[in-house]
């Protein structure tokens, strides 16, 4: 990984660290915004924020625990510990968080401020929900968001680019239920939308070292978000 950490200045006064790498081959001129799971902007984290560099992005990925456990980077076993972070997080502060990050991305010489994306995992993929509706996304990408249904559905008529949202089958805290309602509350507001249920995955099947890694649909998620991206991103 060729990243760094830098510091950022939120509009609520607090200071946020951000892991930030610059594009590794080809420049595409575009940004991601990566939103971290609930362990953190750890090693894996910073791993994918890589890969996307790699892909010729731009990539930042904001530690979103920065009010209560800045520096925080958890394992299976910090999961109980993670949850009272999340818990303390409100929606005008991680969206107060969000912007800054989607600024500083739109701040970049390498970056055309109109092809900036999110990608987010868990609580990411939440954050990533949120971020495309307060941010000028042009596209956002959501893997297994838990808390959607339960509190972002009146958000979905504001989302500003098209949203791609994975879901996995096995998932044991999102339910079919909570699936269709997100499905519901696009199409109710006429987003474009793609949904994918990978239907014998558990949750965090994206994340090796969380042991419920499924590498096929691993795979096949990547090449279906970079296919998602080159339509809405690249090619904007």
């Amino acid at each position: 990984m060729n990243g760094e950490w830098i510091t950022l200045e939120v509009d609520d006064g607090t200071r946020m660290r951000a892991w930030a790498e610059r594009p590794g081959g080809g420049d595409t001129g575009a940004g991601i915004l990566l939103l971290q799971d609930a362990l953190g902007v750890g090693e894996h984290i910073r791993e994918v924020t890589g890969r996307f560099a790699g892909q010729g992005y731009t990539a930042l990925a904001p530690e979103l625990f920065h009010r209560t456990a800045p520096g925080f980077e958890g394992g299976p076993d910090r999961i109980q510990e993670a949850l009272e972070h999340i818990r303390a997080m409100t929606v005008d502060g991680q969206s107060a968080d969000l912007r800054t990050a989607h600024a500083w991305l739109a701040s970049q010489p390498a970056v055309d401020a109109g092809r900036i994306a999110a990608v987010g995992y868990c609580m990411g993929g939440r954050a990533a929900f949120l971020a495309n509706a307060v941010t000028p996304l042009a596209a956002s990408i959501s893997y297994y968001g838990g808390g959607i249904a339960e509190g972002l559905l009146d958000r979905a008529s504001h989302l500003s680019g098209p949203q791609l949202l994975f879901w996995a089958g096995q998932d044991q805290r999102i339910l079919p239920e909570h699936v269709r309602a997100v499905e519901d509350a696009l199409r109710a507001a006429d987003k474009r939308y793609a949904s994918v249920v990978f239907s014998q995955a558990q949750h965090s099947f994206f994340n090796e070292p969380m042991g419920r890694y499924d590498a096929d649909a691993a795979a096949q998620s990547w090449a279906l978000a970079l296919e998602f991206l080159r339509s809405y991103v690249l090619e904007k």
